[in-house]
């Protein structure tokens, strides 16, 4: 029985083999997207980072497909054809990126599209997407590695600088170090304060000065007002014009009459005139006094003279007759 029985579990056996071979087929078709409609979209890279054929392509998070080729693109540019399912073309625009990124941390490499605005056309079936040149892990390394380097020059300084302070070199130290250095920085600064307070209220000032000014030019501008008029008057302005050129005449007159009174003033002052003898020299004036005393002296006794001769019988007749005359 076991040898008739043979052949049928031998046909099993290749059954349950064929079976697994065309699941596991269809598996790895489906992870591959083999059997799904796709469309060809390229990108060309300056590097890129060990990408192998089969790689996945994201978009947004989203696989939408696999890379399908990878070949060099000229002198140094590499090449990389991806195949994009069907059903994502319609999400592709071709103001959309392409860039080599990483499957997790440390993770295969992955192509990531990403952007892309809806006003934008859809990519078409081989178009070329632009890229962006991402960072390997040897620039990472080659940049953390300068990091470093400067953070060790970094730390050196302050720790040379940290030792002055410890020493007591330096105008830091003293500051640090002497009470009465920081007193002093603490008027100063106080008295900064002071000064920006001033500042502050003299700031204040401008802009109320500021403001009046505005409301003066405001109401000089205004129509109607009498300032504008002023301003804007040319007849006023010539009638303005000619009373100032008035008032400077006058003006000039009058220290032309101011002089001459000084000139006289200064000439009644000197002894080399009468007038002047008269007002400044005292032994004239009393002279003069004697003069006049004397006159009327004379001038009593002329009356009397006169007086006398009228009752003179010699004369006696001429007066009667001028006082009949008269």
């Amino acid at each position: 029985m076991f040898k008739n029985n043979r052949p049928v579990i031998l046909g099993i056996f290749v059954f349950l083999g064929l079976v697994i071979l065309v699941i596991t087929i269809f598996t790895l078709g489906n992870q591959k997207k083999t059997f799904v409609k796709s469309i060809t979209i390229n990108a060309v890279f300056d590097d890129v980072g060990g990408l192998l054929q089969g790689g996945n392509v994201w978009f947004s998070g989203v696989k939408v497909g696999t890379v399908k080729d990878i070949s060099f693109y000229g002198d140094r540019e590499v090449l990389v054809t991806m195949s994009i399912e069907k059903k994502a073309e319609a999400h592709i625009h071709k103001d959309a990126m392409a860039k080599i990124g990483s499957d997790g941390l440390i993770g295969n490499k992955i192509v990531i599209i990403y952007g892309g605005t809806a006003t934008a056309p859809v990519a078409e079936k081989n178009s070329f997407l632009k890229v962006e040149k991402a960072l390997t892990t040897d620039d990472m390394l080659a940049t953390l590695q300068i990091n470093n380097k400067n953070l060790a020059e970094i730390t050196t300084s302050f720790k040379s600088i940290a030792k002055k302070i410890d020493s007591g070199n330096g105008a830091l130290a003293t500051i640090l170090n002497d009470p009465a250095m920081a007193g002093k920085l603490t008027a100063t600064i106080n008295n900064l304060q002071d000064i920006s307070d001033n500042f502050k209220v003299t700031s204040a000032t401008s802009k109320t000065v500021l403001s009046d000014f505005r409301n003066f030019s405001g109401k000089l501008n205004r129509p109607g007002s009498s300032i504008n008029k002023l301003v804007t008057d040319t007849t006023m302005y010539g009638d303005i014009s000619g009373t100032l050129s008035e008032l400077q005449m006058a003006s000039g007159s009058i220290s032309r009459f101011t002089a001459n009174l000084k000139t006289m003033s200064d000439r009644l002052n000197e002894k080399s005139n009468a007038v002047g003898v008269l007002l400044n020299d005292s032994a004239a004036a009393n002279s003069l006094k004697i003069i006049i005393k004397n006159l009327e002296t004379s001038s009593q006794k002329l009356d009397e003279d006169l007086e006398a001769a009228q009752h003179n019988f010699l004369l006696r007749g001429f007066f009667k007759k001028k006082a009949k005359e008269k």
